[in-house]
């Protein structure tokens, strides 16, 4: 295997290919593999899933999906999970830029959506800096796959007039969210990476004014066979988050209270879960 050019390399960082001839330049496909369950897959990135040379690919991406891709195709784990990187992100950039310039097909496969939370719009600025062909394959992102599949519509007449898609991790400090605005009623705000800072969360848009009765769904790897789903309040958020241990979002709306699950009888008691394993 020949490394990345000197001019270019960062320690530890290894590309494909041999020492023949420069070939022409590849080209990276950003895709979205959306949240895990491979029905979901778009016809369009399995098309371009099968024809990948090499898959970069995150930790949330699901081996379902991995199976698809082509047997002799190299698959490049990038995972990341909180305070733990296997490659920092300026290092993912320069090796989709490193393994495409080495004339090889590249898949970035990304859970979810490229474009939303996924850091898709810094890769796609790498590869263009670099004058690397580029395109973005979209996906299913997990708040879809969560809403369909608890029956609790994002947007519904008379109850959710509007969402907005936040995050709740922030590389400094607390999220910089404009708290007022989300706390107004009769809308879904969907909180991505938010278990850990669920209470943070809910304090802040209950202070903000938003009802601590308002309904509040988390739902734990949307869309595979695990899944779990939680109905609670915004004042019980921070009770129902503790415990969670694979990705899950936090949905908090009047909507949410059509949710099919059984509701917490008490958010203001001591909390029990509320779950369901789905497809069992």
């Amino acid at each position: 295997m020949s490394r990345v050019p000197a001019r270019n390399r960062k320690p530890g960082l290894v590309v494909l290919g041999g020492n023949e001839a420069p070939r022409a330049p590849g080209i990276v496909h950003l895709v979205g593999a959306g949240p895990g369950d491979p029905d979901l897959l778009t016809v369009r990135a399995l098309r371009v899933l099968q024809a990948a040379d090499v898959i970069v690919h995150d930790g949330l991406v699901s081996a379902d999906i991995l199976d698809l891709a082509p047997a002799k195709a190299q698959r490049i784990d990038v995972a990341k999970r909180k305070s733990r990187h296997t490659l920092p992100q300026d290092d993912i950039n320069q090796l989709l830029v490193a393994l495409a310039l080495e004339g090889l097909t590249v898949v970035r496969l990304k859970g979810g959506d490229p474009f939303l939370f996924g850091r898709g719009g810094e890769e796609l600025a790498a590869c263009r800096a670099a004058g690397v062909e580029c395109h973005t394959v979209p996906g299913v992102t997990a708040a879809l796959a969560a809403s369909a599949s608890a029956g609790a519509p994002l947007t519904h007449r008379g109850s959710a007039q509007a969402v907005t898609f936040v995050t709740g991790h922030a590389a400094h400090g607390e999220p910089d969210l404009d708290w007022a605005s989300l706390a107004r009623p009769n809308q879904t705000v969907v909180v991505y990476m938010g278990v850990s800072t669920a209470g943070l969360i809910a304090g802040r848009l209950m202070g903000a004014g938003r009802m601590a009765s308002t309904p509040a769904l988390i739902v734990e790897n949307a869309s595979r066979a695990d899944e779990r789903r939680i109905l609670t309040t915004l004042a019980g958020l921070a009770g129902a988050a503790e415990g969670l241990k694979g990705p899950a979002l936090l949905m908090v709306g009047e909507a949410m209270a059509m949710a099919d699950v059984a509701p917490v009888a008490d958010a203001h008691s001591s909390y029990q879960p509320l779950e369901r394993s789905l497809r069992s």
